[in-house]
């Protein structure tokens, strides 16, 4: 979440007379993230989340990711809910941009998780991968290969700046992905984001996941592969293996991964991790400082790249 689009008191006060959230006592910006612009909002009827959906979301793709969500809360995966304005539409517009209302949800996001904290998150991923097996819309992944392409074209002739030798090391394995990127493997439903910040937690409990725009059909194992990027890695780089075992072991309690799927994890993983160097790569270079934005160092992704590349075995992620 961030803020690229401010609003005024008077303009969203206007707005939400028309949804059931009563009067407006406060709000704030919410300035984690790098897609959308989100307020937190305190009403006389409780608090809500408001995003105002920027350049990098499709509004085409709103019913997709709004329906999502809903249909996820039916099947028992605890997510906020869109709330529906009086004349029953849910997509609103607030200062030139689409704008949404969703429900807000207890909890804290983790800066520092445990392994019982990673347990937890692949226990969701699996039961959200469950959940949205029979959810009737399909989005393609706009951030699969062809996507990573679009950016590193963009970025390319900079990638230098950030580490020497980066822009051939990055051609090098766009070459490798398209030779052997797994195919073949389950898929559906995915929610590609599952970072820490998209997850709450009471105490040791898991009360939430977030932040569903950037969900899509693609590999299950590709999620895993994600989580395991964003969840297992500490500060210093290194990979902590009692963190994916938990992880691992957390997702096959309720999902078992093929045999397949467990052989495609370290190229998934690498990635993954490529995915995510090259979207903060492009911020790094293209989006100005200043305001709410947080612009996110693209380094460790590099780094954990590298790390992947070396992987000879899944087991090296903890698979038992």
């Amino acid at each position: 979440m961030a803020v690229y689009t401010d609003v005024n008191e008077g303009e969203l006060g206007a707005f939400l007379k028309a949804y059931p959230v009563g009067d407006l006592l406060s709000y704030k910006g919410i300035a984690e993230g790098t897609e959308n612009s989100n307020f937190l909002l305190h009403t006389t009827s409780g608090s809500y989340i408001l995003t105002l959906y920027e350049k990098r979301v499709d509004k085409a793709d709103l019913p997709f990711f709004l329906g999502l969500m809903s249909h996820l809360a039916r099947k028992g995966i605890s997510c906020p809910l869109p709330v529906t304005g009086h004349d029953g539409a849910v997509i609103g517009t607030l200062a030139g941009r689409p704008a949404v209302i969703i429900t807000f949800l207890e909890g804290l996001s983790l800066r520092r998780p445990t392994s019982g904290h990673c347990g937890e998150v692949g226990k969701a991923l699996a039961a959200l991968h469950l959940a949205g097996a029979d959810f009737p819309m399909t989005r393609p992944n706009a951030l699969a290969i062809d996507g990573w392409r679009k950016l590193w074209s963009a970025a390319r002739f900079r990638a230098d700046e950030v580490e020497p030798g980066l822009a051939a090391e990055v051609d090098a394995d766009f070459a490798d992905f398209e030779r052997n990127w797994p195919k073949g493997l389950p898929e559906g439903i995915i929610h590609a984001d599952l970072f820490p910040d998209n997850v709450f937690f009471l105490g040791e409990k898991l009360s939430g996941l977030i932040d569903f725009y950037f969900a899509c059909n693609d590999l299950y194992a590709y999620d895993v592969a994600t989580c395991l990027n964003a969840w297992c890695f500490e500060k210093d780089f290194s990979f902590n293996l009692t963190k994916g075992t938990a992880l691992l072991a957390g997702y096959q309690s309720v999902r078992p991964l093929s045999g397949e799927e467990q052989a495609a994890l370290p190229m998934l993983a690498r990635g993954a991790a490529l995915r995510f160097m090259l979207t903060r790569l492009y911020d790094w270079l293209t989006v100005a400082n200043g305001g709410l934005v947080m612009k996110r160092d693209p380094t460790e992704y590099i780094r954990r790249m590298r790390f992947h590349r070396a992987i000879k075995s899944p087991s090296e992620y903890g698979l038992t």
